[in-house]
């Protein structure tokens, strides 16, 4: 048999890879920094290879580090999966995840199967109540959620990238006509969602309607409501593309259908960093990167 690597190195290793601190990393392992300097020098010492370059306290990943890193991490992520199969005494794993209900019914609920079949063990509670980014790593332990970009204190993942679109019903759109003027849409009430309210500005802004003042600007907190107001009648809505293509409600038409109008807003994956180290966030996490929801 080979001889295997001092799997405490390795621990180590990977966790100030992953947090980004050799600090946190030794608060994470309850270690000293002089206890952990010493792990990753015995993993240095196994490999031949120079893991850190260091500058005083500081411990900055060399090329050679990066590399071990890609190329071990997930080797070491498989074996974590393969011991968790096989260990009959593993009590269940917990992710509590905040998520905005469209996303959930249209990207995610869809997919959930898959995890399953992969990370049994591992159970989620759905969160979709207000105010989740202020909520993760309290009483949430990851959030999906749509906004301009994540602090810089939280873990983020990019999920996508969105037009924004004015829809409405069908027999409206046809009122309006494919490309409506100023006079046409100020007698429109506009429908915005609470959570994109860039939205409509950066619409206006591409059609050079920055002058647009609609009669009136009802704002909605689910997706899913808009799209229904929106194909009863109700007025013009600004969505991403992605919602209405998968929604694929044949009530609704888009107006100025050939304008392309980058959304400020996208869905992110976000934790905070420390989480990320837990076994349900990091399941979560690569399952989601991976599975490219």
């Amino acid at each position: 048999m080979r001889r295997l690597p001092p799997l405490r190195a390795l621990e180590a290793f990977v966790r100030v890879v992953r947090l980004g601190s050799a600090r946190a990393a030794s608060d994470e392992l309850g270690l000293s920094p002089s206890a952990l300097s010493r792990r990753i020098a015995n993993l240095e010492d196994f490999t031949g290879k120079k893991m850190f370059s260091r500058t005083g306290q500081a411990m900055k990943l060399t090329d050679e580090g990066r590399a071990f890193y890609d190329s071990v991490a997930p080797h070491l992520e498989a074996l974590a999966v393969a011991v968790e199969a096989q260990s009959e005494n593993l009590q269940l794993l917990r992710l509590r995840l905040g998520v905005l209900p469209l996303f959930g019914t249209q990207r995610l609920f869809p997919r959930l199967p898959e995890l399953r079949q992969l990370h049994p063990r591992l159970h989620i509670d759905i969160d979709t109540g207000p105010h989740l980014i202020d909520r993760v790593g309290d009483t949430l332990d990851a959030a999906i959620i749509l906004m301009t970009e994540p602090n810089a204190n939280y873990h983020g993942v990019q999920l996508d990238q969105n037009t924004v679109h004015a829809i409405c019903n069908k027999t409206l759109a046809e009122e309006l006509g494919p490309s409506p003027g100023i006079p046409e849409l100020e007698k429109q009430t506009f429908l915005l969602h609470t959570d994109m309210p860039l939205s409509f500005d950066a619409w206006k802004k591409a059609l050079g309607y920055e002058a647009l003042q609609p009669s009136a600007i009802d704002h909605y907190d689910s997706g899913q409501l808009i799209l229904e107001a929106a194909a009863q009648g109700l007025g013009v809505a600004m969505m991403h593309d992605d919602h209405m293509r998968r929604n694929n409600d044949p009530r609704l038409a888009k107006l100025f259908d050939g304008l392309q109008v980058e959304s400020p807003y996208s869905y992110w994956f976000v934790c905070r960093p420390v989480d990320l180290e837990t076994r349900p966030v990091r399941i979560f996490h690569d399952w989601l990167v991976k599975a490219g929801l």
